[in-house]
């Protein structure tokens, strides 16, 4: 099996492409394609994961859907039935992967924690003689 590190639509390539997710223009709404591809360290990766998109897009459903009644989302529908009903020319690959989500405009907020190391950053910050 074939990692998808690119996805499309009829033939076109993404409205814009992040790290490991596809982004199509629907015109009122968006579609969110979760890849293949493996990112570390702000690194696209040469190779993917055969499924791992899939993996990811199931994990964000399941989040988006429990978390709805908490706070509102951008989802619309995560079902292949409603992929293959309002995406024309969606194969097969995308099912399972995608999602059809809300335009909606970024709230610019950055958060930023200091003052605290964990993991290999802590064991690093030790061996180079901190306390």
């Amino acid at each position: 099996m074939k990692p998808l590190l690119q996805a499309s639509v009829a033939g076109r390539g993404p409205t814009h492409q992040g790290k490991v997710r596809d982004i199509f223009d629907l015109g009122s709404e968006l579609l969110l394609v979760s890849t293949d591809r493996i990112s570390a360290f702000d690194v696209v990766m040469a190779n993917g994961i055969p499924d791992k998109g899939r993996v990811l897009n199931q994990l964000s459903a399941f989040w988006f859907e429990r978390l709805s009644s908490v706070c509102r989302n951008h989802v619309v529908s995560t079902s292949d039935e409603d992929i293959r009903r309002r995406v024309p020319g969606a194969g097969p690959d995308l099912l399972g992967r995608s999602m059809i989500v809300r335009k909606s405009q970024p709230l610019m907020v950055e958060c930023v924690a200091r003052g605290y190391l964990v993991g290999s950053l802590y064991k690093e910050y030790v061996s180079q003689g901190g306390r």
